[in-house]
This record gives structure tokens, C-alpha cells and sequence, in this order.
């Protein structure tokens, strides 16, 4: 199976849980890893055999600019489970969120959740 991947995906976001985070808000990275049979699909160098970064990044970008949560866990698991509707050829789908200016004393680059689903077929 192959995997596409889309990286460093960059928003503006107010997801949190203080105050300041909904107030000022932050940056939001996020990666995902989409497996899908390139191998045997894309066969004649036609976007119609394979899956449109265009739609997915818009797709992720849609969301994640008209859905705020407390949890960056909340926006990964939900995220997750509207591109597995939205995608049905994607066999799984892996999210990466990484949210920065976090405000807990501490040195570190960034927090990280990551996410993944398969789709259910049965």
C-alpha cells in the first residue's frame, strides 16, 4: 500500500482549555499520512485514479478553522473520523497535531497528539 502525506500544515486556531488560549489563540501544525493503493490504482497519470491533496488540505483547513475545542485530542479524533467519511477510498488515516505557546511552565518545543482509523468495511 502506498502512503501520502501532507506535512506542516499550518492554522491559526483557539482550541483549549484557558482562557487565554480561546482568547488569543494558536498555532495548530498538523501531518497527515493517508494509505491508499497507489500501486494498483494510478495507472494512466490521471488525478482521478488517486486522491487530491487539494481536497484533503482543504478538507483539514475547513475543519480545523470552524471547530474549536478544549482538547487538541477532541479536534484530532474528530478530524480523524470526517476524513474517513469524507475519503472512502483512503484505507487508513493517520493525524499528527501539534499545537505550540502552550501555556504550562516548561521548556519544549511543542505538544503532540497523534491519531489513527481505518475505514470499516464489513
Amino acid at each position: 500500500m502506498g502512503k501520502i502525506r501532507i506535512n506542516n500544515m499550518s492554522f491559526h486556531t483557539y482550541n483549549g482549555v484557558f482562557p487565554e488560549e480561546k482568547r488569543l489563540g494558536q498555532r495548530l501544525e498538523i501531518d497527515v499520512e493517508l494509505t491508499y493503493p497507489i500501486e494498483q490504482q494510478v495507472k494512466t497519470d490521471n488525478l482521478n485514479e488517486t486522491v487530491s491533496y487539494a481536497d484533503i488540505y482543504e478538507t483539514i483547513e475547513s475543519f480545523v478553522l470552524n471547530h474549536n475545542y478544549n482538547l487538541i485530542e477532541s479536534l484530532a479524533n474528530n478530524l480523524l473520523t470526517t476524513l474517513l467519511a469524507n475519503y472512502l477510498s483512503i484505507s487508513d488515516i493517520t493525524l499528527k497535531v501539534r499545537k505550540y505557546s502552550v501555556p504550562i511552565a516548561g521548556i519544549f518545543d511543542n505538544i503532540e497528539i497523534e491519531v489513527s482509523g481505518s475505514q470499516q468495511h464489513g
